[in-house]
């Protein structure tokens, strides 16, 4: 059990019948009343969000979610299919995927989160390495951090990138903030 002014995000905790993901909080005190905090959530099994208001001393049941290492073998529509190790396959439904779509290639290695059993969603390394698709710099537009679109080869999701890197290039990409961070 966990206070409600000691969820920080990224904790899960339950709320009512779902299970629900921390996304911020935000401590107040009041003049004569007692001490609030206002937690942002997300449902792990619907993506449906909820702000609530809990008093500081509530107690909340926290979630230990399991993580397992599995490798991307195919889409199935609307299911992304996962393998472990041992050859087990697990499906996460693909409004649970979220941003994780964009970096998705075969063969990749990614965390597959699991609740009760059933695999809820994936977690994708902080960084990846993608080929890019981009059009040539534009010649005299070089006053500060000068950024142009170049689309990932694969999946076509667009990331802005400096005039230098050319059409073909590998970058590393930044998975939680969608930055370029490098050539490689």
């Amino acid at each position: 059990m966990k206070l409600a002014q000691e969820l920080r995000a990224g904790n899960v905790i339950m709320q009512g019948k779902d299970p629900m993901v921390v996304l911020r909080t935000e401590y107040s005190r009041g003049g004569r009343g007692a001490a609030t905090v206002r937690i942002k959530m997300k449902s792990l099994l619907n993506n449906s969000g909820a702000e609530v208001v809990f008093k500081a001393d509530d107690k909340m049941d926290q979630i230990v979610l399991d993580k397992k290492d599995c490798t991307y073998t195919y889409f199935a529509d609307p299911m992304y299919v996962f393998m472990d190790g041992d050859y087990n396959q697990f499906e996460v439904e693909s409004e649970n995927m979220g941003d994780a779509i964009n970096y998705l290639e075969d063969n990749m290695t990614v965390e597959v989160v699991f609740y009760d059993g059933k695999a809820i969603s994936v977690e994708l390394p902080t960084t990846v390495v993608r080929e890019i698709d981009t059009d040539p710099a534009v010649k005299g537009d070089t006053s500060g951090k000068v950024l142009k679109p170049a689309k990932l080869v694969g999946t076509g999701f667009v990331i802005s990138v400096p005039i230098f890197v050319e059409n073909g290039d590998k970058i590393e990409i930044d998975t939680r903030t969608h930055e370029y961070k490098k050539r490689v």
